[in-house]
């Protein structure tokens, strides 16, 4: 805007919500990409002329009020677990205060002020064009939708242990200042509620995310990563992940090293980009659980033994993290061998631990050894004890999806050249270049035949198309 030109050997693009963005409030509307921080306006337009494939979408934040005008006697509280297990590796437990969250639920009085008050409302307006979140609509959208509903779940969550602010998931919403206002003071236990921060919807430009490489790099512009809701995703994990995937293959870039690409049967974060870049996505994306076909594999207490080797190799982790990790196989493998040999009754501890019904509390109380280990070591023996069948079952399916992954295909791959495809499989494989067999397997329209006839050419020679 200011006609600075700023250069760099690999840019890294995350405009999250602020590439052509506009937020809406009712009848109110400014170019901002969150309230009052403005947008960054020409950006899309530029990407649109240089070829990019741009789209529009939409999504929205709930009110934020005040924690002291809350009745929370009105409300069910939602305590956290009773033991927090961490999310790193770093270390084994975690002290810190624990802030409980709380349920409370619309009712028809909520639900008659939005419909009376719903001609005002943007999105049925048709003052928004861009496609919502699927999975999180707005209270509006759940009013219209769902008719027959007499009221809708709301989370109550604190922001942070510093501030009075709550969250109210579950009614984000883009009617105005004063419909806001009536909704929320007609719901229990948020009669008083002082309003610090009013909800609205947010509308905003992402690129076709099937416009890059598994590596985050876009196909049209060498050097450049894309990541984040720039990309079509909602929510905050998914955009953290794909931030940290896109920032660690431009610095391979940089060093002149190959991208770290992670699959979809290592962590969810391979399964959220290989669907991005082999599917594309035509509304706001979110990860779930049953998106993933090797979920069993995918779990958090194990992700350290599937990827500290990959962030070693790529400089983020230090040699320590690769001898703490193997000192907790070993103690891990202690503690099989502990259970293996301790008897109960007609069973081994181990085979006793297989039954439904009995957990590793249990186990502890006769076994006082295992005090001895941390809390994170015996969750995860006992998930590996559980679910061994199912994992075996799954390690075979992983088999089976590896060896198509191991066929590769070159990004320059003359599909022209190849006698057999079939022509809607021919168009999609020229438009999305998989860099293997198992991706172009999950390219929509591309057929077994299909597949069939590529590995027939990798076969022969035909790596390049030649």
């Amino acid at each position: 805007q200011r006609r600075h030109t700023i250069t760099s050997r690999v840019v890294v693009l995350t405009t999250g919500t602020f590439m052509e963005g506009r937020i809406f409030i009712g009848e109110y509307d400014a170019p901002n990409g969150r309230r009052d921080e403005p947008a960054a306006i020409g950006l899309g337009t530029a990407l649109r002329s240089k070829g990019f494939p741009v789209g529009r979408l939409k999504t929205g934040t709930p009110a934020r009020v005040r924690k002291s005008t809350l009745d929370f006697s009105k409300m069910e509280l939602q305590d956290g677990e009773e033991i927090m297990m961490p999310f790193s590796f770093d270390y084994d437990s975690i002290h810190r205060p624990m802030l409980p969250c709380h349920i409370t639920w619309t009712n028809e009085r909520t639900h008659e002020i939005i419909r009376a008050n719903i001609h005002r409302s943007p999105l049925y307006g048709g003052k928004i064009v861009g496609k919502g979140p699927r999975y999180c609509p707005s209270i509006e959208d759940k009013v219209v939708r769902f008719p027959d509903r007499e009221r809708h779940q709301i989370f109550v969550e604190p922001e942070g242990e510093g501030t009075e602010e709550m969250y109210l998931n579950g009614i984000s919403s883009s009617l105005p200042e004063d419909v806001q206002w009536d909704f929320i003071h007609s719901i229990e236990g948020l009669e008083d509620a002082q309003i610090m921060r009013p909800a609205y919807a947010v509308e905003y430009d992402f690129i076709d995310p099937q416009a890059l490489y598994p590596s985050l790099e876009s196909k049209l512009v060498e050097n450049l990563f894309i990541a984040g809701q720039t990309n079509g995703t909602s929510g905050y994990e998914e955009a953290a992940c794909q931030g940290l995937m896109a920032g660690i293959n431009a610095a391979q870039k940089l060093k002149g090293e190959k991208p770290l690409v992670l699959s979809r049967n290592e962590a969810y974060t391979g399964v959220l980009i290989d669907d991005l870049v082999t599917m594309g996505t035509q509304e706001p994306y979110r990860m779930f659980t049953s998106r993933a076909e090797y979920r069993l594999n995918l779990r958090h207490d194990s992700c350290d033994q599937r990827l500290t080797q990959k962030g070693y190799a790529v400089g983020l982790q230090k040699q320590e993290n690769l001898e703490r990790l193997q000192a907790k196989l070993e103690r891990m493998e202690t503690v099989k061998e502990l259970l293996a040999k301790r008897r109960m009754g007609e069973k081994s501890a181990l085979q006793t631990l297989k039954m439904p019904e009995i957990t590793i509390a249990d186990l502890e109380a006769q076994m006082p050894e295992l005090s001895s280990f941390e809390q994170p070591i015996l969750y995860q023996v006992e998930l590996d004890v559980k679910y061994e069948g199912y994992i075996n079952r799954q390690e075979r399916q992983i088999n089976r999806f590896e060896k198509l992954e191991s066929l590769v295909i070159d990004a320059l791959m003359d599909y022209d050249a190849v006698e057999g495809l079939s022509a809607e499989g021919r168009e999609k494989l020229k438009k999305i270049r998989p860099l293997s067999v198992g991706q172009a397997s999950r390219i929509n329209g591309v057929r077994n035949s299909d597949i069939a006839v590529l590995i027939l050419h990798l076969d022969r020679g035909g790596r390049h198309g030649k």
